[in-house]
């Protein structure tokens, strides 16, 4: 008889935590059990798939070879189970989506009102992570898309454009009275105090790199993790200012952008999925949707 199902997630899990103590908690069954399980699947494919002989227990070269294609196989079930209930006409279904963090304070909120009114039977999961873990989520089928930038990307991860993003100085609205469209020289921001992103952010390594290149340092007066935080310091703190995506100030009228000449290198917006993904009806749904809100906002085309 060979493996069954309960088989892979037993061995997928043992090999995880490297401990069957710790594995049989994380399923629910008794250490013994789950050792006469794992026991059960090595005389069914004929080889040690574990070493026990450590103080802990890991994989022989066989045995990483086996969990490989059975987290494949797990995946593809997986996929299987979602695409016999997703329903072409939309009346329901699910989507995974992770976007990185600064387009939660401008492009999440129109897509999400977009897709409730579209198709309010799809349900959506939404959450914010960096580039690298979107790719890997959704290497390992934990998402169905992610928007993030064009870039390298991890093998089997396709991207399609969405649009051209744009960072701007962003101040108070009543400090731009009377300057007109003129954009900002670079070395007028030397002395211009900034509310910034914290470092663990891609795009202030962004803004870090353009600041370097023309050898200007502005005096940093915050720094904060949340780009809320930024437009609420910068809305209350008339002399400071921040650098964040111009199509901010689209759902912030208390906030106006200000070009910077030389203009900071822009970044292609891009929907990112796994290449050889089942794509769902609410996936195929979300991408055209996604496609049609940039161009209705007049993002600049990719």
């Amino acid at each position: 008889m060979g493996p069954e199902l309960r088989h892979l997630r037993y061995l997928i899990a043992v090999a995880e935590h490297g401990n069957f103590t710790r594995a049989a908690e994380e399923l629910r069954i008794s250490q013994p059990t789950l050792s006469q399980q794992i026991k059960q699947l090595e005389r069914a494919v004929g080889v040690q798939l574990l070493d026990r002989s450590g103080r802990g227990v890991r994989p022989t070269d066989a045995g990483e070879a086996y969990v490989h294609y059975a987290q494949r196989a797990l995946r593809e079930l997986a996929a299987a189970d979602r695409a016999v209930l997703d329903v072409a006409d939309l009346s329901r279904g699910h989507l995974r989506l992770a976007v990185t963090p600064t387009f939660t304070a401008y492009l999440v909120g129109p897509l999400v009102q977009a897709l409730h009114a579209r198709h309010p039977g799809i349900t959506l999961d939404l959450r914010e992570m960096t580039q690298d873990r979107i790719e890997a989520s959704l290497l390992a089928d934990d998402l169905d898309l992610g928007i993030a930038f064009a870039g390298s990307h991890l093998p089997g991860i396709t991207a399609t454009a969405l649009f051209t993003e744009t960072l701007s100085l962003v101040v108070a609205t009543d400090r731009t009275e009377g300057r007109g469209d003129r954009p900002l020289p670079v070395s007028d921001l030397a002395d211009q105090q900034l509310a910034l992103l914290s470092s663990d952010f891609a795009t202030r390594s962004h803004i870090d790199g353009y600041f370097a290149r023309h050898r200007i340092s502005p005096p940093i007066a915050v720094e904060a993790n949340t780009i809320q935080a930024l437009t609420e310091i910068v809305r209350r703190t008339g002399p400071l200012a921040t650098v964040l995506p111009d199509a901010i100030a689209d759902d912030h009228l208390h906030l106006t952008p200000i070009p910077i000449d030389p203009p900071l290198p822009a970044r292609v917006a891009t929907l990112l999925r796994r290449e050889s993904a089942y794509e769902s009806a609410a996936a195929r749904a979300f991408s055209r949707l996604a496609h049609d809100l940039v161009r209705a906002r007049g993002y600049a085309p990719a």
